[in-house]
């Protein structure tokens, strides 16, 4: 396998529980789609089909795709500057129509959370400014 090297500026992915292994178990057609949207979000893109996640506030979005019948969604957030976060992927089985069930909105604000613990305790910190180049 030939990895590539990262692209100046692309944000490295961090999966979030069993974001990746939940991700990986849809079908490829949807993996596929999802994989290019977040590559487009490491590179600091918002891809088309990215909608605002709501009730978490800004920098969190949800992708959307429809595979024979299926609905399934990625949850993720850009919210940490440098990094993406996937929160959580799911096939969705409301069983109220459209609305995404409790426990998936529940579970979205949970490792939201970890992943804001997860980029404090990582973070570098930024060098504090000299007097000057020349050590004035």
């Amino acid at each position: 396998m030939i990895l590539n090297p990262p692209v100046k500026g692309e944000r490295p992915v961090h999966w979030v529980g069993s974001s990746k292994s939940d991700l990986l178990d849809f079908p490829a057609h949807v993996v596929s789609e999802m994989g290019y949207a977040l590559g487009v979000a490491q590179l600091g893109g918002k891809h088309p089909a990215a909608k605002p996640w709501k009730g978490e506030g800004a920098g969190v979005f949800e992708l959307v795709e429809s595979f024979e019948g299926d609905a399934y969604r990625a949850i993720y957030t850009v919210r940490f500057e440098g990094f993406i976060y996937v929160l959580h992927a799911f096939q969705k089985k409301s069983p109220s129509g459209i609305r995404t069930a409790q426990a998936d909105i529940d579970l979205v604000g949970e490792r939201l959370k970890r992943a804001r613990e997860h980029f404090e305790g990582n973070r570098q910190p930024v060098p504090k400014n000299k007097a000057g180049k020349h050590g004035k």
